[in-house]
């Protein structure tokens, strides 16, 4: 059994030259980028009750899955964190690997899906940002990617869009086929999830929600920002117990 989508692995291999350009296909993580990265930062420590002003994350042992070229990856390497990132695309992680080189970071990435990865290691943080629409078995892959996680103080991020109508008319017909903010065909609304199944299926694997918020665009101020409204993108912690 595997979580590794193929028809999703080869659409974002294609674009893996893309990855760095912030006026390319991946314009709206790179938008999207800071508010995920200070919510990241900001929940990791309070957990942790860290208090490095220089190198806020330092100590704390992260594993990126779903890596892509390593856009959450090098920020967090960058607060101090040892960043383990992991992809299926073996082009990702090249393009990935050279970039954190070109930058004189220390990264290890590895290509690899959660449940392929032979770590023994686990990790205070694991990061799934806006890859569960895009496997083929989400059951499958949190459930190999919560097993990386120390027990009782594992803390998991989880980012991804809610199956709505809403989310239909925004995620999809919006953002690829009216604003072409993405490249048609980068979703499919079928595999978007509600936070009532992100929350069951999590629960399954001994992780508790602790807090979850609605991500939303701002037109008038050209950003994103956290929103009561969870009705189209979605960003949530859980915690280990």
């Amino acid at each position: 059994m595997t979580s590794v989508n193929k028809k999703e692995i080869d659409k974002f291999s294609k674009m893996a030259n893309e990855w760095w350009d912030p006026e390319g296909k991946f314009k709206p993580l790179h938008k999207f980028n800071p508010i995920r990265i200070n919510y990241i930062k900001e929940n990791i420590i309070n957990n942790f009750k860290l208090k490095n002003k220089s190198k806020p994350l330092e100590g704390i042992n992260i594993l990126d899955i779903g890596c892509g070229g390593g856009l959450l990856s090098e920020p967090m390497s960058r607060m101090g964190a040892n960043v383990t990132g992991i992809d299926a695309s073996d082009k990702n992680i090249k393009i990935a690997k050279l970039h954190s080189k070109e930058n004189k970071l220390k990264i290890n990435y590895l290509c690899s899906s959660p449940e392929k990865l032979k770590f023994k290691k686990k990790f205070d943080v694991v990061l799934n940002m806006e890859i569960v629409e895009h496997v083929n078995d989400i059951s499958l892959f949190l459930k190999h990617s919560s097993k990386f996680l120390k027990k009782k103080k594992g803390v998991m991020f989880v980012a991804t869009i809610n199956k709505t109508l809403k989310s239909y008319l925004y995620a999809i017909i919006g953002a690829e086929y009216i604003l072409r903010w993405l490249p048609i065909g980068t979703h499919d609304w079928e595999n978007f999830v509600e936070p009532k199944k992100l929350v069951e299926l999590n629960k399954k694997n001994s992780l508790e929600l602790r807090n979850i918020h609605g991500v939303k665009f701002d037109v008038f101020q050209n950003s994103w920002k956290i929103s009561e409204d969870k009705s189209v993108n979605y960003i949530s912690e859980f915690h280990k117990i």
